[in-house]
């Protein structure tokens, strides 16, 4: 893939988080989502006689040298959801507080079935780690967070909610076009079928929850079976997890982030919106912040304050932190999967026994 496409790509994919993709999907049960996504599609619509289908289909057809009659097919199978529309106008986490968005992620349970998957596919996470940096209870927990470990992966179909965000949701139309375009060349591609693929309201797919573009971009057939296939195969979402990490600016080794205490007067001052990290810990430092870890002190931070059940919460993210967020942009989620990371990886340490196998192993949930 040329160097300008792929940053073209990798761009739409730091757009998750505005599409509202990911965290609501995993908010709600798998079952209750299909139950939704079939209970709540629309009288169908032709989509292939609309204006701005007609132009998509000569868009790929020009450009994409995609057969007009089979676009013209295979938007006609596609279905408007008004279960989709209805979701997308309220994603769930903008709604909740810290101490609201802990409750759901971490729970023991979450856990447990981290470790149980670590112990599952400890041999690939092993290799993946040394492959590309990425520390396998990141790799664990962002797929615990998107899709519990792959349970809830989404049961609405991707065509019918592209299509229906492509062409029935105008504030978001532009991206989500994009998205559809992406995912019929990705289907193309990876020879999938396309009226078959599920995934969240938003379109994201598979056990990794990867967007269409985040799909073309970082997913990895790491089966060597000639396939990328996130849905079925724990060792390609694995893979892919660590690609993208790794592909937006992961660097192995350095610290995630760091519980502060405040004091003074000036401390709120230095409180950011953003995650990326700007200021030095020198500087942080002057304004009344102090990391409860011992960091390096050429490290840069961002300093925020969330709300949990104790109170005001007071933390320092540090540039691996930013890049959880490219997953997606909430500093919520990002916390989410760093805590999450910490308490399966404490757990799976000991819980491996000198015979080598997870207690997990010995006695499934």
């Amino acid at each position: 893939m040329a160097l300008m496409e792929k940053r073209f790509l990798k761009l739409q994919s730091l757009r998750l988080m505005a599409a509202g993709a990911v965290i609501s999907g995993c908010l709600m049960a798998g079952s209750a989502i299909a139950a939704d996504a079939e209970k709540t599609v629309s009288k169908k619509p032709d989509y292939a006689l609309q204006p701005e289908v007609k132009a998509f289909i000569d868009d790929l057809v020009k450009n994409e040298k995609f057969s007009r009659q089979e676009l013209q097919d295979v938007l006609g199978k596609a279905n408007k959801s008004d279960r989709v529309l209805e979701l997308i106008s309220r994603p769930a986490e903008k709604r909740l507080e810290w101490k609201g968005y802990r409750k759901i992620f971490m729970t023991q349970e979450r856990i447990d079935r981290g470790v149980t998957f670590w112990g599952a596919h400890e041999k690939t996470l092993s290799r993946v780690e040394k492959e590309y940096g990425v520390p396998a209870h990141i790799i664990v927990a962002i797929i615990g967070v998107e899709t519990y470990y792959g349970r809830q992966t989404g049961g609405f179909k991707v065509l019918d909610a592209l299509s229906t965000l492509s062409f029935d949701y105008p504030p978001r139309s532009k991206f989500f076009t994009k998205q559809l375009k992406e995912f019929l060349i990705l289907a193309r591609e990876q020879k999938l079928d396309v009226s078959e693929l599920t995934g969240s309201y938003a379109g994201a797919m598979g056990i990794p929850q990867f967007m269409p573009s985040s799909y073309r971009a970082y997913a990895v057939d790491y089966t060597g079976d000639g396939q990328s296939n996130i849905w079925k195969q724990e060792e390609d979402a694995i893979a892919s997890v660590a690609n993208y990490l790794r592909e937006n600016g992961w660097k192995a080794g350095k610290p995630i982030a760091s519980k502060a205490k405040v004091t003074g007067t000036k401390y709120e001052k230095a409180v950011s919106d953003s995650v990326r990290p700007k200021k030095t810990l020198k500087q942080l430092e002057g304004s009344g912040w102090r990391p409860v870890a011992v960091l390096p002190e050429a490290s840069k931070a961002a300093a925020f304050k969330l709300e949990g059940d104790k109170g005001a919460e007071y933390w320092l993210g540090m540039h691996n932190f930013y890049v959880i967020t490219t997953y997606n942009r909430s500093k919520l989620y990002a916390m989410a999967v760093y805590q999450l990371a910490r308490d399966v990886k404490s757990s799976y340490k000991t819980s491996v026994p000198k015979s080598g196998k997870t207690v997990a192993e010995k006695k499934p949930l």
